[in-house]
């Protein structure tokens, strides 16, 4: 299921929650969101989701910026028609 979350809303009231979208920049230079991944395991073990929102660095390589864990989420997914 990787790739198919194009965008996580964090937060109890979407209005004032922080958005986070692939292609979106972020963190230093030309670092941008590459993807949003559920973690299933963590589900499966803990009983609590959690989500991961990697950058891609200027170096290319990709490295986790946020963890979201057991937090009211809004998730768009991608949808290529």
């Amino acid at each position: 299921m990787e790739g198919l979350i194009r965008k996580i809303t964090v937060g109890r009231d979407p209005k004032n929650a922080m958005v986070y979208f692939v292609g979106m920049k972020a963190g230093r230079g030309d670092s941008h969101v590459t993807a949003i991944v559920f973690d299933l395991e963590w589900l499966h073990v803990h009983g609590k989701e959690r989500y991961y929102v990697y950058l891609q660095q200027e170096d290319m390589s990709q490295v986790v910026w946020k963890t979201v864990v057991d937090m009211p989420c809004i998730i768009e997914y991608d949808l290529n028609f």
